[in-house]
């Protein structure tokens, strides 16, 4: 097996590290420092995975101990299954923002009732007993893919990488903790999740999580707006040139769903109702559904911040309805 190792600029490696996913692949990358080695995010822990690691790691003439520090940009199992496992071979310290330092140990520490949860809110929106529960049964099984590390908070806001300052561009919506790395001069942006080619990252409402994700997706995206990107480095896809274009895209996306979804609650359905039409043209699994569902729960959410739309509680059930 050889890794198509992509070099990017100076002392930058984009390491294609295949994920159990439709995206085939998480890219993660490595940085020579001047003392050693640093990793932004690590993959899914998996046998595939590790394998790939272990070959990319041959190619690159590059012995575990030489990785001093990795940087997870998010705490979602493709980016940070492998943390522990990182961590355990490599020594190196792992940072992560403070947001999602909280839910990385909410959602895959010991005793977690993440799962759970998820169950009770795709029931409380409408979802069917037996779907709800495959959907739980599902989200407990992806924490047998998470090696929890040791974790330090990332509070600088910069950090050293291949011998260049990056400021570190907090950017939630993807998740609450979502980081960017942004070097300045050469107009880089090690964009993770934040910005994809031709597919649009996941915006959902999970517990525990910020109740309007969605706004602050948008917000996040015109802040990335203005800096001047050349380039935009994502973790899954095509790497990516015109920048401010593709953001204006992903918003004109996220808007055609909001009109979409407002127009369906005109006289007050549930997020699982309103998610059947909007995806009745896919074969959705259980690990598909729970972003479906959660994803068209935080465009809701969104309306019902912007007065759109109102919430009503029937016999349990949450209803969403527009505000007439």
């Amino acid at each position: 097996m050889v890794v198509n190792i992509e070099q990017i600029g100076k002392n930058i490696y984009r390491i294609p590290v295949p994920i159990p996913f439709p995206m085939k692949y998480i890219y993660c990358y490595m940085v020579r420092d001047a003392d050693g080695w640093s990793l932004v995010d690590a993959g899914f822990h998996n046998t595939e995975a590790i394998e790939a690691w272990e070959q990319v790691l041959k190619q690159m003439n590059v012995r575990y101990e030489q990785i001093h520090s990795i940087y997870f940009t998010h705490f979602h199992p493709d980016h940070f299954g492998l943390a522990g496992w990182m961590q355990e071979r490599t020594g190196a310290k792992a940072y992560i923002s403070k947001e999602d330092f909280a839910m990385a140990q909410r959602v895959w520490g010991k005793n977690s009732s993440q799962a759970e949860q998820i169950g009770e809110m795709c029931r409380k929106n409408g979802t069917p007993e037996d779907l709800a529960d495959e959907i739980e049964e599902s989200m407990r099984s992806l924490a047998k893919h998470v090696t929890f590390p040791e974790l330090t908070i990332l509070e600088d806001g910069e950090v050293i990488l291949g011998e260049r300052k990056w400021e570190v561009i907090p950017t939630p919506g993807h998740s609450d903790g979502h980081i960017c790395f942004y070097q300045r001069e050469e107009r880089l942006l090690l964009a993770a999740d934040h910005i994809l080619d031709k597919i649009t990252p996941n915006i959902s409402i999970w517990p525990g999580s910020s109740k309007n994700p969605l706004g602050n997706y948008i917000s996040s995206l015109e802040k990335i707006q203005q800096l001047q990107v050349d380039l935009a480095l994502p973790a899954h896809g095509a790497m990516i040139e015109r920048v401010d274009d593709r953001i204006s895209e992903i918003i004109q996306h996220h808007q055609k769903r909001l009109d979409q979804i407002f127009r369906l609650a005109k006289d007050g359905r549930t997020a699982y109702d309103i998610a059947q039409d909007l995806f009745q043209h896919k074969s959705l699994n259980s690990h598909q559904w729970r972003f479906a569902i959660a994803e068209t729960l935080s465009h809701l959410e969104y309306l019902v911040f912007t007065g759109q739309i109102k919430k009503e509680n029937r016999n349990d059930i949450v209803f969403y309805k527009q505000n007439k």
